[in-house]
């Protein structure tokens, strides 16, 4: 079983300028939909989103690709 929550934090760590400040709660929705919400301080959060959410996008991707090889959907929440 995969640890999606370890996974967010592997692929949002290198991205920002203070590692320090991420925030990700989990939580379950339904049986195999799990709510990932993830935090960063205001200054880095221009970085995690990305010109035009592309890098937003990119990170859903991937973690739905994954949560999916585990027969589980995954919503990724950026706050």
């Amino acid at each position: 079983m995969l640890d999606l929550k370890k996974m967010l934090c592997d692929m949002v760590t290198p991205i920002v300028d203070d590692p320090s400040s991420i925030s990700i709660t989990e939580s379950e929705v339904e049986a195999d939909n799990i709510l990932l919400e993830l935090s960063v301080a205001p200054d880095d959060m221009g970085k995690v989103i990305g010109k035009h959410g592309r890098i937003a996008k990119a990170i859903r991707t991937v973690l739905k690709a994954a949560a999916n090889a585990d027969g589980k959907k995954v919503t990724v929440d950026i706050k």
